[in-house]
């Protein structure tokens, strides 16, 4: 059964319930960029990425990575679009959990293997002010922005302290409107922050995936890969739609459009 939302299910924020969307999520997207890497990247899930041996090791959800003669057809997934992506909100900034799962996209050249960008889905311990994982995802998110690795940051979650890399005052001045949001910086362009805002009423955007500067761009859907972890989730009978809203609160207009929603998808009955 489909979600009876078009995009994000702001049920499915709940505490009890995302991490389980999240691990799904990672899954599906690390199967998405796999399937669909040109020749020379591959992709791994549930290990830690080391951009500095002299550093902490850094844990992503998604890790991309280049390795000569690798690489799928693109029409085996569904989940990666060759499909004109929305353009991104570019954001100029000058120069001046403790379980978690996550995916590595390498390019490999000769007998080594390079990181080459990171994908994350941030958890509510990400964003929970105070959280030891939070504290740790933002000192090992500062140590990728120094470094020549991508960062690509998934934020579907309302609560919570601001945590992308995009400073927050400028992230609200470009994009005044926003209910999650979806930050891209890339290491080629690193005064600039690509942001996808998201509103709870709009389907999930395809986005674009760095790799090397030399290739093309991984165009990624998010709403293909959401439907597919809710197609294959509990959600539908974990979920009670009919009883009390989501959390956060959702302003009036917005409470009416979900209960205008579940109706229509006859939830709960």
């Amino acid at each position: 059964m489909p979600s009876p939302f078009p995009g994000m299910d702001p049920y499915l924020e709940a505490p009890t319930i995302f991490p389980d969307l999240h691990d799904r999520l990672i899954a599906v997207l690390g199967d998405a960029t796999f399937l669909n890497l040109p020749p020379g990247y591959f992709a791994v899930i549930g290990r830690q990425a080391v951009i500095d041996v002299a550093e902490d090791p850094i844990g992503p959800d998604v890790q991309l990575t280049h390795a000569r003669g690798t690489g799928r057809d693109a029409a085996q997934s569904t989940v990666a679009s060759s499909a004109a992506s929305v353009a991104p909100v570019v954001i100029h900034v000058p120069d001046s959990d403790l379980r978690r799962t996550f995916v590595e996209i390498y390019q490999r050249l000769n007998s080594t293997r390079r990181l080459i960008t990171v994908i994350e889905v941030l958890s509510p311990s990400n964003k929970a002010p105070g959280n030891p994982n939070r504290n740790r995802y933002v000192r090992k998110q500062r140590r990728s922005l120094s470094t020549d690795v991508h960062l690509v940051e998934i934020d579907l979650l309302r609560a919570g302290r601001h945590t992308t890399a995009v400073p927050l005052r400028e992230l609200q001045q470009r994009a005044v409107q926003f209910d999650y949001h979806v930050c891209i910086h890339r290491f080629d362009r690193p005064e600039d922050f690509l942001i996808h805002p998201l509103r709870l009423r709009e389907p999930l955007p395809t986005i674009d995936v760095p790799l090397h500067p030399s290739d093309s761009d991984l165009p990624v859907n998010l709403q293909a890969a959401f439907d597919r972890c809710y197609a294959a989730g509990p959600y539908q009978y974990e979920v009670d739609y009919t009883g009390l809203p989501p959390k956060p609160p959702l302003s009036p207009d917005d409470l009416a459009w979900v209960r205008v929603c579940v109706a229509a998808a006859s939830l709960g009955s």
